[in-house]
């Protein structure tokens, strides 16, 4: 039985520890996902010429930077396809310019100043078919992020699939929840527990290789912060200042330890005021 060699290059705290992974086929590499940041894009384009292997495809799992940005530095000018479901190419379309007008001065010379857009769209369940590794795409649609999809990657000859997930579960770090689809998170995850039950390994954009469990666990989470946004807004479409202090030591104390935390406010105001609605 055939299996799959994967590598993940996983970023810095300041690029998100974003995973960007490596499949190696037998013609060459495919990358699932990129980085945000420069350093962390340079880092990982070192680590696919250590590895001397041409790239042949890029997939991109859904609509935030820290996942597409990187593209551009990797395909460059050459005929290499990048894939992406076709509502997740859209919203790509739609943001990556104010990402970039919101973000650049922030982050400076970090902020890559070019984007490399999906050059193929695909259906739900369009399956690609890279070096012998065949790739399907899952159309999502909004949850963690304004478009959200999965691929399923098999090697010639394996049964069970490897779950390429992006951020719909997140892995030992707190989520990011600012894009307000919550409602529709919850939805997905439920039904993602029956749909990826027979997969081997689950895949995260953010933490270490999982099982279908980190499914559940992301859920339980979104159902806490959002009772705790509920009762501290108590019907208002955002939080005070104090009312999100109180929300980050709840979520801290609910989830110790975990780093990213300074997302918790971050999305206090999207999720309130989904609730308000």
């Amino acid at each position: 039985m055939s299996d799959l060699t994967i590598h993940t290059h996983t970023a810095s705290e300041a690029g998100l520890f974003v995973n960007s992974y490596l499949v190696e086929t037998a013609e060459g590499l495919v990358v699932v996902d990129s980085n945000l940041l420069n350093s962390d894009i340079a880092a990982l384009a070192d680590r696919i010429a250590t590895l001397r292997k041409p790239l042949i495809g890029v997939f991109v799992t859904h609509a935030h930077p820290d996942h597409f940005n990187g593209v551009h530095a990797l395909v460059g000018d050459r005929d290499i396809p990048v894939y992406a479901t076709e509502a997740v190419g859209k919203v790509i379309h739609e943001i990556a310019d104010a990402k970039r007008a919101q973000w650049g001065p922030v982050y400076g010379d970090e902020w890559p100043k070019v984007t490399a857009y999906p050059t193929v769209l695909l259906d739900d369940r369009q399956e690609v078919e890279l070096g012998g590794v065949t790739f399907t795409a899952h159309h999502v649609g909004p949850a963690e992020s304004h478009a959200d999809s999965y691929y399923l990657a098999r090697a010639e000859g394996t049964a069970q699939p490897t779950a390429f997930i992006g951020d719909l579960a997140f892995h030992g770090t707190h989520p990011y929840t600012a894009d307000g689809h919550g409602a529709l998170w919850l939805d997905a995850l439920g039904t993602l527990v029956t749909d990826l039950a027979e997969a081997r390994t689950l895949l995260p954009g953010h933490g270490a290789p999982t099982g279908v469990e980190v499914l559940a666990a992301q859920r339980q989470y979104l159902l806490y912060y959002r009772e705790v946004v509920r009762r501290l807004a108590e019907g208002a479409p955002s939080l005070s200042e104090t009312a999100k202090a109180e929300l980050d030591r709840l979520m801290q104390e609910y989830a110790p330890g975990l780093p990213l935390s300074w997302m918790i406010a971050l999305g206090a105001d999207a999720v309130a005021g989904e609730l308000a609605q």
